[in-house]
């Protein structure tokens, strides 16, 4: 487990120091590198929450699947998708965080927000 957690801490880290670094706009070197460790530290503390969300989600799946196939894959999809990594934009307000993934009642409402 320790080994797993390493892993995706380093992935992790280097996926976000690279997405940081690579943004461009009006923020100096100082402010990159303080919401790189600001999505850093986020996305350390928020995926092991949002893993163990997914994991539950899973299980109730399985217990859904006798009210049909359709809605396992609903509450799979919808404790499994979303948001899983912090990244600078969030931090920077600029994208929202998704816990709960999007099913087809919620991405069509989505969209009809979205037009108006």
């Amino acid at each position: 487990m320790h080994r797993l957690m390493a892993v995706v801490t380093l992935v992790t880290m280097l996926g976000q120091a690279g997405e940081a670094w690579a943004q461009t706009g009006n923020d100096g070197t100082l402010a990159q590198a303080g919401y790189g460790a600001g999505s850093f530290l986020g996305t350390l503390v928020y995926t092991p929450l949002k893993a163990t969300f997914c994991i539950l989600g899973g299980l109730g799946s399985a217990v859904a699947l006798a009210a049909g196939p359709d809605t396992a894959a609903k509450v799979a999809g919808a404790s499994c998708g979303g948001t899983w990594v912090i990244t600078p934009a969030v931090v920077k307000g600029r994208e929202e965080v998704h816990f709960v993934g999007a099913t087809q009642g919620t991405s069509r409402r989505l969209a009809e927000r979205d037009r108006r």
